[in-house]
């Protein structure tokens, strides 16, 4: 019985622990499998080192770099469509610049010559692309200075301010303009988009408008704005070739290949300095205009004592002595001042303000309570203004309406009396029309008689001229005018008298 019982607890054989071992080897292995599976997947999705044609690229670079006949005429007329795109404010033609512009062509060799160490390539661009900055520079310079319509909008103060996304656009527009470029048939639309995206052409030309009107504020910021996308394209131009392993220039003679290395080395780090600080300032200053608004929002905006006028931070931020401008409707004591200033400068989400300074402006005299009141009445004096001046001009209309009746009154009676006479108010303006120097008309029928038995009915035309005129010129007008009146009146006789 006992062997029996301990056959019965004696271990089962090791065939259950082979199959649970089996089963997480083979789930370790599917595991595994899909590993691969994505990372092949990815590998494939983003590696385009294989579809890379090294020589057709540099030579598509290298083919643009060139600066001369239609080239420069191409660049000309582009400087033009885009300064007439901003002059009149269209999207639309400042577009179409960027595209017929041949900017793009020395920015990218002067990357290329910095991945492949070629010197010469180097100077051909620096060369090429500072001839194009001066020429679209003093064509730009020519259209607003001569083109008497020019004026600051929103095309034009967009390109006088760079901030962190300017560097950004420049940057991954550079980077897919180069991937477009290194691919086996170049994608053409890749090209067009990025002309758009990174926008060479108009800082350009808001710098040349600010040459022509003396703002140069305007013209060092759009050309910082040009700085900025010219760095960054380049640099992206240097990453793509170097991670696609573009083969390095050769020197026959070591040293000089050496010495060449060194220099491009050496420039390539002066380019990439400013690059940096470029990054770092603008993103510094994107980093305060943000927190300035965070604080605005937080701290002011959300207390109802505060009543702000103005929260454009363009407007009451000054850069350059770093002075928040706060201006109020309400009286604002130096507790709340202080108290704002406090949280400013402690609180961690305003970490890029610390050097800043508040500068708050509040009612000196009437809070705003009494301002709101006084402007409620001024709006009840505005109102009864309106409406007593409404009365009045209902007044006149009806009295215009009347006059014009009795004017018609008039005619019509005249012309009851006698069918022969025509209104008076017309034959009036006919005749001031044709003889200038009359000074007043009028008409009468007169009563006459010769023999003093007889009564007969004369019409009389009474007319007084200008006493400068002479008789001499005055007889013949007289007789002329005498006639046209006999027609116009359709009468048998007509006796003209001069009032002196």
């Amino acid at each position: 019985m006992e062997e029996d019982i301990e056959k019965n607890i004696k271990p089962h054989p090791p065939e259950e622990n082979s199959t649970n071992e089996d089963s997480k080897q083979s789930v370790k292995n599917e595991a595994k499998g899909l590993f691969e599976s994505i990372k092949k997947f990815l590998i494939e999705l983003f590696d385009f080192r294989h579809d890379t044609d090294h020589e057709a690229t540099l030579e598509a670079i290298k083919a643009d770099i060139p600066f001369k006949g239609a080239t420069a005429w191409i660049l000309i007329f582009a400087v033009f469509v885009a300064s007439i795109g901003l002059n009149a404010d269209s999207t639309a033609v400042v577009i179409g610049a960027m595209l017929i512009s041949p900017l793009m062509g020395p920015i990218l060799g002067i990357g290329m010559s910095f991945a492949l160490n070629d010197i010469n390539t180097f100077k051909k661009s620096l060369v090429n692309l500072g001839t194009m900055i001066g020429l679209s520079l003093f064509a730009s310079f020519l259209f607003f200075y001569f083109f008497p319509l020019s004026q600051d909008n929103s095309e034009l103060l967009g390109r006088v301010s760079p901030d962190i996304r300017d560097v950004l656009i420049a940057f991954f527009g550079g980077l897919a303009l180069m991937v477009a470029r290194t691919k086996r048939g170049t994608i053409a639309s890749v090209i067009f988009g990025v002309a758009i995206a990174t926008a060479l052409m108009p800082p350009l030309c808001t710098a040349g408008y600010g040459l022509a009107k003396g703002n140069f504020p305007y013209f060092f910021g759009a050309m910082y704005l040009f700085t900025i996308n010219t760095i960054f394209i380049a640099l992206a131009t240097f990453l793509v070739l170097k991670l696609l392993r573009f083969p390095m220039h050769k020197y026959a003679n070591a040293a000089k290949r050496k010495r060449y290395s060194t220099i491009a080395t050496i420039v390539g780090l002066a380019v990439m300095i400013p690059a940096i600080f470029t990054f770092i300032n603008v993103f510094k200053e994107n980093q305060i205009s943000t927190q300035i608004n965070t604080f605005i929002k937080n701290e002011i905006k959300t207390v109802d004592n505060y009543q702000l006028i103005d929260d454009d931070v363009e407007e009451i931020y000054e850069k350059n002595t770093k002075i928040l401008n706060l201006n109020f409707f309400n009286e604002v004591s130096s507790a709340e001042k202080n108290m704002l200033e406090s949280r400013l400068l402690n609180d961690p989400r305003y970490d890029y303000l610390r050097e800043v300074k508040i500068k708050v402006k509040g009612s000196d005299t009437k809070s705003f309570e009494l301002i709101t009141t006084a402007y409620k009445e001024k709006r009840e004096e505005l109102q009864e203004s309106k409406n007593i001046i409404a009365g009045l001009q209902k007044q006149i209309t009806a009295l215009q309406e009347t006059i014009s009746s009795l004017n018609t009154r008039i005619e019509q009676d005249a012309l009851n009396k006698n069918q022969n006479i025509i209104a008076f108010s017309r034959i009036a303006k006919d005749a001031k029309i044709r003889y200038a120097d009359i000074k007043e008309i009028g008409f009468a029928s007169v009563l006459s008689s010769k023999d003093f038995i007889k009564i007969d009915t004369i019409p009389v035309a009474i007319i007084r001229w200008n006493l400068k005129l002479p008789d001499s010129i005055i007889s013949p007008k007289e007789r002329e005018l005498r006639t046209w009146l006999q027609k116009e009146m359709k009468l048998d006789t007509l006796f003209v008298r001069r009032d002196k």
